[in-house]
């Protein structure tokens, strides 16, 4: 394996490790990595189609759709017409409070992930994440 594969191999085994203790962390208080970070995006971006929501949520637009229903099912949010053919979504009073209980969880993990390194070493690590892959036509970040 070269030393790109290599590089590459080592950010997907911390992502996996991240999220695999993220997804831990949040089992326990009853949500999953993908549920809070619908709520965190509805939250953070009111008015949001779910086309745009599922982009920063790394969804495609289906899967997204299918991850709302639950949330629906589950009483955590709310759809409401928009402008246009948009279709709102808002946190309930229980989707906020999951909100709430899951960023906990999440500042938690985070601690633990990135605790040991200096706010330097943060800023450095942050900036070198913020350039891989741009240019390559495949990134979707929002």
């Amino acid at each position: 394996m070269n030393s790109l594969q290599q590089l590459g191999r080592a950010v997907k085994a911390a992502q996996y490790r991240h999220h695999l203790a993220a997804e831990r962390a949040l089992g326990a208080i009853g949500t999953t990595l993908p549920q809070w970070d619908a709520l965190r995006a509805i939250a953070g971006h009111p008015g949001w189609s779910a086309h745009a929501l599922a982009g920063e949520t790394f969804m495609s637009d289906q899967a997204f759709g299918a991850l709302a229903n639950r949330l629906i099912a589950q009483g955590l949010i709310v759809r409401s017409p928009g402008r246009g053919r948009r279709v709102e979504h808002t946190l309930t009073d229980a989707g906020g409070a999951m909100l709430e209980a899951g960023n906990v969880v999440i500042d938690t993990v985070l601690q633990r992930s990135f605790g040991g390194m200096s706010e330097a070493e943060r800023r450095t690590l942050s900036g070198l994440l913020d350039r891989v892959g741009v240019g390559d036509g495949t990134t979707t970040a929002p």
